[in-house]
């Protein structure tokens, strides 16, 4: 039974909390007084077929508890994804402010248990090329999840909350793609190794850096809109991106940093440079041409290693301007290069905030609407862009305009998980003016605030991939040493003939 006086203290006090932990305890409190800590508990919803996940998590059960090692990986064999039985469903994190149905949970936590039961055992009944096998297998059927950081300028700040949430609570995905203003927080977290991010997003030290930051923009902005201080931009860059390549990043934190930059000559296509793209490009290079927004910030030539280690341009025969105009958030692309199925999105970009809808949050009329309204926006950026290359070859400034303008219309905004920045009039005007350190934490703090009711439902869907890579990445290390030491037994029986690895 709801009580309404208790729940609007929970309420107040996840407003007032400084922290996930607090924020968490309010919401598991005001799911208690409202009733929905008893949903919770319910299996039965037609959001899911709760029967399906009740008998497999049985079998699964079952399996481990008779100690039927090779019942446990048939049953898993059948599948594992993360919709079974429609338990993605984003209404089901739509009810309680905090997790899901229970059974869910539960579910996910069997799946994730047995996968680290069948990695650890010790047995000759499943060899392990057999398991290698099936965990290789595995992964690529659930897929991985992505989080894209939009372009946004100044609101990009907004990111830094969002990163802090995950990295606090160890859930950043090791695939991050960034354009515009979010490639310089993707680079900043995709170059530096996890104690080096928490040590930036210690509050003391974000204070310090807001404050740095303002020096910067203040410099950058100082001749006005049209003559922004290149160097600025550089030296912000450099304070939070090592000097890195892509290739080198990976190799430094296993994450793959993914920048978005578009073309600034007709007949180019746009691009997302990488580790498997473009190993060699610097990452700094990357973040510059991606935030170089038409008309203020001047095209860039990327800049890469060659064979020897030095440094030289990439393409030189080519500029690139801000990523956001053609590939905002580029799921497709991280979805053939990674085999990513899940996106959280922190989306800042000023031109779609005004008509964003998350799915997970929204009525069902604001759904619909917002379909349509994407439905028409594609096939008028669609309609404009055909006639523009039709009509406008004459005049390339005008068609050039045009057609970003299009692009930017027809691009998709939303992914699974959305982390939405809440525009306000003011944050408009801090987009063409300088941001004050108390704006810039302001923007932090809003990005922390509104990632914490997504950190649950972040949590149990990429809980069975991260464990997958886990265990992987484990796995692939213990074939590469067994691998080494066939090569050493080899040499030893043949020391005549090359070492060959069994």
């Amino acid at each position: 039974m709801k009580n309404l006086s208790r729940v609007e203290d929970a309420r107040k006090l996840m407003a007032q909390a400084t922290t996930y932990e607090e924020w968490a305890e309010a919401a598991r409190n005001h799911d208690l007084q409202s009733g929905m800590a008893e949903w919770r508990e319910r299996e039965a919803s037609s959001l899911y077929d709760f029967g399906t996940i009740r008998l497999r998590l049985q079998k699964l059960r079952s399996y481990r508890r008779n100690g039927d090692d090779k019942g446990l990986l048939f049953s898993l064999n059948e599948g594992i994804h993360g919709n079974m039985g429609r338990m993605g469903n984003q209404r089901l994190y739509s009810k309680a402010l905090f997790g899901t149905k229970r059974l869910i949970e539960d579910y996910i936590e069997e799946i994730a248990d047995s996968l680290h039961y069948l990695a650890d055992l010790d047995s000759e009944e499943i060899s392990f090329e057999e398991r290698l096998d099936f965990f290789q297998r595995a992964s690529h059927c659930f897929g991985r999840s992505a989080l894209m950081l939009s372009g946004g300028a100044a609101l990009g700040n907004f990111h830094i909350g969002v990163l802090k949430s995950l990295v606090e609570q160890n859930l950043l995905p090791n695939v991050i793609s960034g354009a515009s203003a979010g490639a310089l927080f993707a680079a900043m977290a995709g170059t530096n190794d996890a104690a080096t991010l928490a040590q930036y997003f210690n509050p003391d030290n974000l204070i310090t850096a807001a404050r740095n930051e303002a020096s910067l923009v203040r410099r950058l902005w100082d001749g006005g809109y049209k003559k922004i201080d290149r160097d600025a931009v550089i030296e912000n860059i450099n304070k939070l991106v090592p000097d890195l390549t892509f290739e080198e990043a990976f190799n430094r934190t296993g994450r793959h940093v993914n920048i978005a930059i578009s073309p600034y000559e007709r007949h180019q296509q746009s691009r997302l440079l990488n580790a498997l793209t473009s190993p060699n490009v610097l990452i700094r290079s990357a973040v510059l041409a991606s935030a170089a927004v038409p008309g203020i910030f001047p095209p860039v030539t990327l800049m890469a290693k060659n064979k020897d280690g030095e440094t030289q341009p990439y393409l030189p025969s080519r500029k690139w301007i801000d990523g956001s105009f053609s590939d905002d958030l580029p799921a497709k692309r991280l979805a053939r290069l990674y085999g990513v199925n899940h996106y959280i999105v922190s989306l800042t970009n000023p031109f779609v905030l005004p008509f964003a809808v998350d799915p997970a949050d929204s009525s069902e009329v604001k759904r619909v609407t917002s379909r349509f309204v994407k439905m028409i926006a594609r096939e008028y950026a669609n309609v404009g862009r055909n006639l523009t290359q039709k009509y406008l070859k004459k005049y390339p400034r005008i068609e050039s305009s045009l057609t970003l303008f299009y692009s930017i219309l027809a691009q998709n905004y939303t992914g699974n998980i959305n982390i939405v920045h809440r525009l306000a009039l003011k944050d408009v005007r801090r987009l063409l003016t300088h941001v004050t350190p108390e704006e810039m934490m302001q923007m932090i703090s809003q990005g922390e605030r509104v990632t914490w009711p997504k950190v649950e439902q972040i949590r149990i869907s990429t809980r069975v991939g991260r464990v997958l890579d886990d265990i992987l990445t484990d796995y692939e290390q213990k074939e590469r040493a067994m691998a080494k030491v066939g090569m050493i037994i080899k040499r030893k029986a043949d020391p005549e003939k090359s070492p060959v690895a069994v």
